[in-house]
């Protein structure tokens, strides 16, 4: 095991890291960052931060020669990089598991070989692929870059066969997938976690909503059919086991209104639909993640009262400060703020969460409050 007092190192300086930082602090760890801009908000939480480069060899190894464990809050670090924090410290999730989910293509086809349902898939590498994709899995589609997508970026809905070749040339003629447009009852998520002794649990699932393809509301528990709930939490027990995973590992799901369950995506780290574990359950998916990757007995998931979380975007700061005051009135609102510097529209900046009776009240409280932080722009 790996006690507190010891330090745990993180490559990425967002605001998952930032949480991960402030669960491990609570518990007794030293927290060691590494990303490439000053003052990230994981850095701001930090007991020391490295500024460089994820692709910096030198500044990899010495955060992991500092390290009693390196861990990840994105998935978009090198094989090579990976490869120099592990001749040093223990890498948690490991480096195959994080290459198999940090590109499409091979995520998928290591999940369909497992057996786990996916959405009808094809690689798009070349045309003559595209061609072949479009005669397997017909239109309308989806076509996503197998790299650096999230958040709806990377991707464009293929309506008919004729409008392929431009989509693929707006996503810059790289590796792609095609895949088949589902027909959406709704998307949920599920959260596992898996420690070094193959012991497991997982949270969820989370009924996720979003807006211009990017996570809006997250509500626990979820109103998805006791059947698709169950066949998610036998997926994301069987995922897990499968990568030998250890860590957190996020699974997003498809529900067809066919009652067909098909796994989206896989984020190997603490994701956005899980926040309001922080509130809600007995323990966060921070805590849970910090627990499995040093080997401490994982955590309860217990859900201790239904739940709803709101991002919040950078575009609520476009008439200036946003009104935290009116918020912040509502009774049993909590506010998550990220310590970025600059809103931009379509930046995540922060989060609202709020537990009530059910999780539609909890829906109902915390959109109101949202709304209630947004200015009024002043007249011209």
């Amino acid at each position: 095991m790996i006690l507190p007092g010891s330090m745990i190192g993180i490559l990425g300086g967002g605001q998952l890291g930032r949480m991960l930082g402030l669960a491990a602090r609570r518990m007794g760890y030293r927290v060691l960052t590494l990303a490439p801009e000053e003052g990230a908000p994981a850095a701001q939480i930090a007991d020391a931060a490295i500024i460089g480069a994820y692709d910096d060899l030198d500044a990899v190894g010495r955060l992991a020669r500092a390290a009693d464990v390196v861990t990840f809050e994105f998935e978009n670090v090198s094989a090579e990089a990976v490869a120099a924090a592990a001749r040093h410290a223990p890498v948690r999730p490991s480096g195959d598991a994080l290459y198999i989910a940090q590109h499409r293509i091979r995520e998928k086809t290591f999940l369909a070989d497992q057996g786990f349902p996916v959405t009808p898939f094809a690689p798009v590498r070349s045309h003559v692929e595209l061609a072949s994709a479009l005669e397997r899995i017909g239109c309308p589609a989806v076509l996503k870059t197998a790299s650096f997508g999230y958040d709806g970026k990377g991707q464009a809905v293929v309506r008919d066969a004729g409008g392929a070749e431009g989509a693929w040339s707006r996503l810059g003629r790289q590796d792609c997938v095609l895949e088949r447009l589902v027909d959406l009852e709704r998307e949920i998520s599920m959260i596992g976690a898996r420690a070094p002794d193959g012991s497991r649990s997982r949270f969820g699932p989370f009924d996720n909503t979003h807006r211009h393809h990017i996570l809006d509301v997250t509500t626990m528990p979820s109103r998805v059919d006791p059947r698709i709930a169950a066949q998610a939490v036998e997926i994301t027990d069987a995922v897990l086991a499968a990568l030998e995973f250890v860590g957190v590992l996020c699974i997003e799901f498809f529900v067809a209104r066919s009652g067909e369950l098909f796994i989206n995506e896989l984020a190997p780290r603490p994701h956005n639909s899980g926040h309001l574990t922080i509130e809600a359950c007995r323990t966060s998916q921070f805590e849970q993640q910090l627990r499995a990757i040093c080997g401490l007995p994982l955590g309860s998931p217990e859900l201790l009262q239904p739940a709803a979380m709101a991002n919040l975007l950078g575009d609520l700061w476009s008439a200036g400060e946003p009104d935290w005051r009116a918020a912040l009135s509502v009774p049993g609102v909590n506010l998550h703020l990220y310590g970025k510097a600059t809103a931009r529209p379509g930046r995540k900046m922060g989060h609202l969460t709020m537990l009530a009776p059910t999780p539609e009240e909890a829906r109902s409280v915390v959109t109101a409050a949202r709304k209630a932080l947004a200015r009024v722009p002043a007249p011209r």
